[in-house]
């Protein structure tokens, strides 16, 4: 009982954290006139992936990888399934002609770079499968070029508008991002924690763990964020909080964290990652597909629906 309190109360902290810590990085931001769009990109999903990072990382430094790599996967699933399906119901989502051509192709890269890496050892001696140091170099690096991307988009001319209007001052902006930061610590914590305990009390992997509850719970401020964004009509934030939090999972959360600490791969997380490849594959047929380049409603159900089979599927196969 005592785990499963403290799983929702790390679960509740962290959505909050992460809502401050948006909230007053967003506010700083659009101070100096940039787009709403490269906010979703960087702040907000640096921000909204900040309870992945934090479960990420206290899993592979405790040594409980299939919880860290369940984790970012699994939210990345949910990302794209559950969080912009829901969106999606809420309002349809028009889709800027970059993040079609550039940074959702861009996710699905990360999401095949990450499977290639580690599945690397299969043509070697080495039977082991692993997320190496090495490898999280390379994702590292793979992350610094789509920092590079999005600071030449924000210095284009398009770039530049006042699509959200600063609502705090500086002092209290600053404020919600340090207590963000630290109740995004502690939140993670409680999560392990939890997650853990509850894992060992059922008798089950920590891979199911980290694909179902934990994902769900640390999608919850990219659900949350963008369903916000969608009902203000801020659609822009909306989708690339999506896409960059799934840039930012697999590129600065797993290559951060198995730079630290080598994180082992399991076969069976291989069909999980090929998910999150083959939902972003759909976002774009949906999109090049549909009428102008909209996420519609239909498309809304249709991945909530999916989303719940994947579900059923995992927890079938644990």
């Amino acid at each position: 009982m005592l785990d499963i309190v403290t799983l929702i109360a790390g679960l509740l902290l962290l959505v909050k954290s992460a809502d401050w810590l948006v909230q007053g990085a967003s506010d700083l931001a659009t101070r100096y006139g940039i787009s709403s769009l490269v906010v979703g990109l960087t702040i907000v999903s640096f921000g909204t992936s900040m309870p992945e990072l934090l479960v990420t990382l206290i899993s592979g430094l405790r040594h409980n990888p299939d919880l860290a790599i369940g984790n970012v996967i699994g939210s990345n699933i949910a990302n794209v399934l559950l969080v912009l399906g829901v969106a999606a119901i809420i309002r349809p989502l028009p889709v800027k002609d970059s993040t079609v051509v550039s940074e959702i192709p861009f996710s699905v890269t990360a999401a095949l770079l990450v499977g290639f890496l580690a599945n690397a050892a299969l043509f070697t001696d080495n039977p082991a499968l692993t997320i190496s140091r090495y490898d999280g170099g390379i994702l590292l690096l793979f992350f610094a070029l789509f920092l590079l991307y999005v600071y030449k988009m924000s210095r284009s001319p398009n770039s530049f508008a006042t699509e959200i209007r600063a609502e705090l001052s500086m002092t209290r902006a600053t404020v919600y991002i340090l207590l963000g930061v630290v109740g995004l610590y502690i939140g993670g914590q409680w999560v392990v924690d939890g997650a853990l305990g509850i894992a060992k009390l059922l008798e089950v992997d920590d891979a199911l763990i980290g694909l179902t509850v934990v994902a769900v719970g640390t999608s919850a401020p990219e659900l949350v964020a963008s369903a916000v964004a969608a009902r203000r009509g801020e659609t822009d934030i909306a989708v690339g909080n999506v896409v960059g939090s799934n840039i930012f999972n697999l590129l600065w959360i797993l290559g951060f964290t198995s730079a630290i600490v080598e994180l082992p791969f399991e076969v069976v997380n291989n069909a999980d990652l090929l998910l999150v490849t083959g939902a972003s594959v759909m976002l774009i047929v949906a999109l090049v597909t549909g009428r102008q380049r909209t996420i519609q409603r239909p498309h809304g159900i249709l991945f909530v629906a999916l989303y719940g089979l994947y579900l059923a599927y995992v927890i079938m196969r644990d």
